[in-house]
C-alpha cells in the first residue's frame, strides 16, 4: 500500500483501509464507557519465517504517512453508518479523529527477531485500536520483503542489484516493495513510481519483444544504441547469445556498457561471455543476469563474472515468506479514564499466541568489539546497558506530532551498519536459528520467562 492521492492532488484517506471489527470495537467501547482509557499497544513478531537468522525493519515512513491520512469524511462516515457498521455516535467522534497519542518504534533499516517490540503506540483504546490494519498491513509486507531483499544484497557484496518485480505484485506493493527494497541495499528499481515519489534511482532498457519487433537483431540493437548511447544494455539472448555479442562489440567498437543474460544456466553463460567480450576488447562491458533470480542462486553465482543482479518475484513474495507474522495486541491499559491513570499490564494466554504484558524498551547488547549478542527488552523499565549498547526504540510519534520522519537514505545507511554488527553466522543461507537471543528482563532487571525462545 502507498498513499495515493486524489484528482486534486490531495493525500487520499486511509480510514477504509482497515477491518470492519476495527469500527465495531470503537463503537461498543464507546457505548460500554471504556474507549478513552489510557492504553499501550504493541506491534511485534512471536518468531521469525522459519530458518531465517533475522529480520529487517521497513515501512516506517509509509505508516507514519498512513496514520495522519487517517482521516473520515462526510462521504465515509455516511457510508459507514449505512452499512450499520457504526452508529451516530461513533460517526460524531470519528469525524474528528487525529491521532494524539504517542508512538514510539525500531527506526527503519534497523534489525529485528522474536519478540522484538517493533511499534509502541500509546493513547486512547479508541485512537490506537482503530490503527491495527492499516499498520499491520504496511509492517507486515515491507518488512517481509526487506528482509529477503538483505539476505540478496549480503550475498551479491560489493554487486548491486535491481529491482524489477513491480509486474509480480499489485500495482501498489510494487511501489512499497521497491522502497522497501532500496532500504536493503538494492541500488536501483525498475519502477517509475517509486522513483517519483521516493526518489529511488530508475533503470532499464529492453525487453525480448524490442529484439522481435525488428527484422533483424543487429537493427534492433542499432535502434536501441541509437536512442540511449553506447552505455546501455543490450538483451543477448533471444536468438544465439555469442552471435548477439559479437554484433553488440561491433557497433560499439568495444565501448558497450552492458549484456543482460535472462536465461539458461547463467554461470556457464555468464564465463563464456567474459571470455567472449576480453577476446574482443571489450574488457569494460558489464555482464547483467536476470531469470527468477533469489538469494540462493546470486550466492551460487558469487564465483561468476557477473557484475550485477535483476531480481523480480522471489524478492516481491518475500522469497518464500511474504509476510512476517507481526500482530499488534494490547498490553496495557487504564481501569478509568483519566490521564495519569495507572497502566496495568494485560496478556493473551492462548495458546501459541501468547502475548506479553506491559510496556516493552528494547537495547541491542553489543561485546567490546562492537558486535551484536543479544536483544534485551526490558518490561515496564529500560533495561540497563554499558558503554557500548544501545537502545533501539526511538520517538516516532510525540502528543500527536510526527517527529520520527527521516530520509530514506538514512534507514539505507543504518540497515548497511547495524547488519554488519551481527555475527557472521546471521549472513548464511542455510535455514537456522535466530542469529541474537531475545532476553526479557521484568521490572527488577531480573530474567523473565521467554515464550519467544520455545
Amino acid at each position: 500500500m502507498t498513499l495515493l492521492t486524489t484528482p486534486s492532488g490531495a493525500t487520499q484517506s486511509t480510514a477504509l483501509l482497515t477491518d470492519h471489527y476495527e469500527l465495531t470495537m470503537l463503537r461498543a467501547a464507546l457505548r460500554s464507557k471504556t474507549a478513552f482509557r489510557r492504553s499501550v499497544f504493541e506491534l511485534f513478531p512471536r518468531r521469525l519465517p522459519e530458518g531465517r537468522r533475522y529480520g529487517v525493519v521497513a515501512g516506517v515512513g509509509r505508516a507514519l504517512d498512513a496514520i495522519a491520512a487517517f482521516r473520515f469524511d462526510e462521504a465515509t462516515l455516511n457510508y459507514l453508518l449505512e452499512q450499520n457498521v457504526i452508529d451516530t455516535d461513533a460517526a460524531d467522534w470519528l469525524g474528528h479523529y487525529k491521532f494524539k497519542g504517542n508512538i514510539w518504534g525500531y527506526p527503519e533499516g534497523e534489525v529485528y527477531f522474536p519478540g522484538s517490540p517493533l511499534l509502541i503506540v500509546e493513547g486512547t483504546f479508541a485512537e490506537a485500536c482503530i490503527l491495527e490494519t492499516v499498520l499491520l498491513s504496511i509492517y507486515n509486507y515491507d518488512c517481509a520483503v526487506a528482509s529477503a531483499a538483505s539476505r540478496m544484497t549480503a550475498m551479491a557484496g560489493e554487486r548491486p542489484c535491481i529491482e524489477m518485480g513491480s509486474r509480480r505484485a499489485n500495482e501498489f506493493a510494487a511501489v512499497a516493495a521497491a522502497r522497501a527494497a532500496y532500504i536493503a541495499g538494492f541500488a536501483s528499481t525498475s519502477n517509475l513510481q517509486a522513483g517519483y515519489r521516493f526518489g529511488i534511482p530508475t533503470t532499464g532498457t529492453a525487453a525480448h519483444s524490442f529484439t522481435l519487433l525488428h527484422d533483424t537483431e543487429e537493427e534492433a540493437f542499432k535502434a536501441q544504441l541509437k536512442a540511449l548511447g553506447k552505455g546501455t544494455t543490450l538483451l543477448v539472448d533471444t536468438y544465439d547469445i555469442e552471435e548477439a555479442v559479437r554484433t553488440g562489440v561491433r557497433l560499439t567498437k568495444g565501448k558497450l556498457g552492458a549484456i543482460r543474460l535472462d536465461s539458461g544456466d547463467l554461470a556457464e553463460q555468464a564465463a563464456d561471455v567474459r571470455k567472449l567480450l576480453d577476446s574482443l576488447g571489450a574488457t569494460h562491458t558489464r555482464i547483467i543476469v536476470t531469470s527468477d533470480l533469489d538469494e540462493y542462486q546470486i550466492a551460487a553465482l558469487r564465483s561468476a563474472p557477473v557484475d550485477g543482479y535483476g531480481v523480480g518475484t522471489s524478492l516481491v513474495t518475500g522469497s518464500g515468506a511474504p509476510t512476517c507474522g507481526f500482530v499488534y495486541k494490547l498490553v496495557a491499559r487504564a481501569e478509568t479514564e483519566g490521564k495519569d491513570a495507572e497502566l496495568f499490564p494485560v496478556a493473551k494466554k492462548s495458546v501459541n499466541k501468547t502475548s506479553i504484558g506491559g510496556r516493552k524498551f528494547a537495547l541491542r547488547r553489543l561485546n567490546a568489539r562492537g558486535r551484536a549478542e543479544a536483544e534485551v527488552i526490558g518490561i515496564g523499565t529500560p533495561p540497563e546497558g554499558d558503554n557500548n549498547d544501545r537502545p533501539i526504540l526511538v520517538p516516532l510519534v510525540t502528543k500527536g506530532k510526527f517527529v520520527g520522519r527521516e530520509p530514506l537514505e538514512a534507514a539505507r545507511e543504518r540497515h548497511h551498519r547495524v547488519r554488519a554488527e551481527l555475527p557472521q553466522a546471521a549472513l548464511k543461507m542455510s535455514k537456522g536459528e535466530p542469529a541474537l537471543p531475545t532476553i526479557l528482563l521484568d521490572g527488577d532487571g531480573k530474567a523473565a520467562d521467554n515464550p519467544y525462545a520455545r
